[in-house]
């Protein structure tokens, strides 16, 4: 299949917006999706971005029957460890299903890592939900390891009230 990876660009943002929502459904999340395309906007695209992202983009002749030429995205951000230094962080990896299969969702995410290689990074790290089984097989098969059954991490999350409070003096 003919397709193209590409940085991100603030046109993209209302594709990204579909494509994030069309993740949470699966990941059964999307009653907390509170995220806009202006966020992405905003927070992707300033002069201090949260975050980068790139596109996988097929021709118009491979478009979905909705007419959509885009179809995965990754998105991303630089982090730094003690132990690995200079990082990255794939928040997020999505193909639409129709497209898996084909070799984008590795090319996407070797698109990261040559990012990541590029910028002085040693690591890439992200989270996969447990019962995803497919993707943790794929990541596997990239040479990717379980941090929390091989290393004894677990990934921590404060935020609601809780982190409202952790910031309070």
């Amino acid at each position: 299949m003919d397709y193209t990876i590409r940085a991100a660009n603030v046109e993209d943002c209302k594709d990204l917006t579909r494509m994030i929502m069309e993740l949470a459904e699966y990941d059964k999340v999307s009653d907390e999706m509170t995220i806009t395309e202006k966020d992405l906007e905003q927070d992707g695209f300033s002069k201090n971005p949260f975050f980068h992202g790139i596109i996988a983009e097929v021709p118009e002749q491979h478009r979905t029957k909705e007419g959509h030429t885009k179809i995965g995205y990754a998105l991303y951000h630089y982090s730094y460890s003690t132990l690995g230094r200079r990082s990255v962080f794939m928040m997020e990896l999505y193909v639409m299903p129709e497209f898996r299969g084909k070799g984008i969702g590795k090319a996407l995410m070797s698109k990261v890592a040559q990012l990541a290689l590029a910028a002085g990074c040693t690591v890439l790290n992200f989270i996969v939900l447990d019962w995803h089984k497919s993707s943790l097989d794929f990541y596997f098969k990239q040479g990717c390891i379980n941090a929390t059954t091989d290393l004894g991490y677990h990934c921590m999350i404060c935020s609601g009230e809780d982190f409202e409070h952790l910031a309070q003096p």
